[in-house]
């Protein structure tokens, strides 16, 4: 492992280097990346906040073994396309004309994307090739650039320096797992900053989520149920599950 890696970079060799190994010495890591014991601290402050790790007397360990192998977009495209569909109408109910409307990367906020036609007057900001893709005509759609992600999503440190410029009225975000426990997760650490980056930029915070993502958990977390001020999920939704983000959301839709 060499130096001079950006902070996401730097996170990312240290969770793979955990997942081979389980546990690590502080001083062992900063060693294997070039970087003071302290940088090595800081970091893992953070993976310990996302849920990744744990902090150990001495060092780290893994915390979980995480879904983190996202399918390609042809292929979630193909999962459940119904409740997308549904999951998309409901919130399109949501959007509000003369609005900055945020939609970050997936399927199923591709499936809104497509709809927002309808909705006058409003700007459409995104860091999501397809959903840029599908609003050629757009008049107001701003492309905030970065690295892409297997999800096609812009994502990394220039994609969270222009969120950290811009003003959203609302933020309709996709997940790769949701549970109680760790809230909304993404698979890899650059998408979940790159979420949190735009949660910090808006109003209100809309997660459209499809039930067969509940229990599922993807590498990092970037927002526990707490944060989101709405979930559209749908019906099949199990109760128990049901109750719990109700006691936790402001609101639910189960389209």
């Amino acid at each position: 492992m060499e130096a001079g890696l950006l902070d996401v970079e730097r996170r990312e060799r240290i969770t793979a280097h955990l997942r081979r190994t389980s546990t690590a010495r502080i001083a062992d890591l900063a060693v294997a990346l070039g970087v003071s014991a302290m940088t090595v601290r800081r970091d893992a402050e953070k993976l310990a906040a996302s849920g990744v790790i744990e902090r150990v007397r001495g060092g780290v360990r893994i915390l979980r073994a995480p879904v983190t192998e996202e399918p390609a977009p042809s292929e979630k495209a193909a999962l459940h396309p119904e409740a997308k569909e549904r999951i998309a109408r409901a919130a399109l109910a949501l959007v509000r004309p003369g609005s900055a409307v945020g939609i970050g990367g997936g399927t199923t906020t591709l499936a809104l994307a497509r709809l927002l036609a309808d909705v006058p007057d409003i700007t459409i900001v995104t860091n999501s090739l397809p959903v840029a893709l599908a609003l050629p005509d757009h008049d107001s759609l701003v492309m905030i650039g970065g690295e892409r992600s297997r999800s096609d999503a812009l994502v990394g440190p220039v994609a969270n320096r222009a969120a950290a410029s811009i003003g959203l009225d609302q933020l309709f975000l996709g997940a790769h797992g949701i549970d109680a426990d760790r809230g909304c997760t993404a698979p890899s650490l650059a998408e979940a900053e790159t979420n949190r980056a735009l949660m910090a930029a808006t109003r209100e915070t809309v997660a459209m989520i499809d039930a067969s993502k509940w229990g599922v958990q993807g590498l990092a977390a970037f927002a526990d149920l707490g944060e989101l001020d709405t979930l559209v999920t749908d019906a099949s939704l199990p109760h128990a599950q049901t109750r719990e983000v109700r006691r936790t959301i402001g609101r639910v839709l189960l389209a």
